[in-house]
């Protein structure tokens, strides 16, 4: 398989592409009508079946891991959060999406915890799933009139408290089966914002700090127009 370097051409390239395949579904949700069902469609069908696509991208490679094996990484779980959003409109599914996926989806493929190089299908799916994820945070207030609950502060405190709740499960998880769901046990190979943060456990503190600090801001843009969250 080849080897996955970050912050080459092949990285470069993939997020252009996914940037500008993203931006089409925000416009063509933006029209309303046939092409926003079929942009949402879409979205919910690359989000909901994202790890059934991990599965078989790592079909026939030697040990993928335990970690690429069970949907439990933080993207795994935002990824079928996201798909129930755009099926649903539950209010709190919503919520969850915008923050956790533009605050760690973001960050996710800017400092990619991957192995494998293109043209290998672990490396084009987990751009797929995580670039799914992000399109679906913006298309929810570009073209889905989603806005975050009213005071300002209450979504990304909620966002915050629930992702708390999976760090609590995911140690846990990992304590058990020796896994490193949410990289809440170490830190990834390669390159991220963690390796900034201190040694473990002290980064995942620093982290909490982080993550509050960029869910607020994320909820900065909607103070002049926020008519209660929906």
């Amino acid at each position: 398989m080849p080897v996955f370097h970050p912050f080459t051409a092949q990285h470069f390239i993939a997020l252009a592409i996914g940037a500008v395949i993203g931006a089409i579904l925000i416009l063509a949700g933006r029209k309303g009508g046939r092409p926003k069902r079929i942009a949402i469609g879409l979205l919910a069908t690359l989000n909901l079946s994202a790890y059934v696509m991990v599965r078989l991208a790592w079909k026939g490679h030697a040990d993928p891991g335990i970690d690429n094996m069970l949907p439990f990484q933080l993207c795994d779980l935002a990824a079928i959060l996201a798909g129930l959003a755009l099926l649903t409109r539950r209010r709190t599914l919503r919520d969850l999406t915008y923050f956790w996926g533009l605050a760690a989806t973001t960050q996710a493929l800017l400092t990619p915890a991957l192995q494998a190089g293109f043209p290998s299908w672990p490396f084009v799916v987990f751009f797929i799933q995580h670039f799914a994820i992000v399109t679906t945070a913006l298309f929810l207030p570009l073209a889905d009139g989603w806005r975050p609950r009213s005071p300002w502060w209450s979504s990304p405190a909620r966002a915050w408290l629930w992702a708390n709740v999976y760090i609590v499960c995911a140690l846990g998880v990992n304590t058990w089966l020796g896994s490193n769901f949410g990289f809440a046990s170490r830190k990834p190979s390669n390159p991220s914002l963690l390796d900034h943060l201190g040694p473990w456990p002290w980064y995942l503190l620093s982290l909490q700090g982080i993550a509050f600090l960029l869910f607020l801001l994320l909820s900065l843009p909607f103070l002049r127009r926020n008519p209660g969250g929906k």
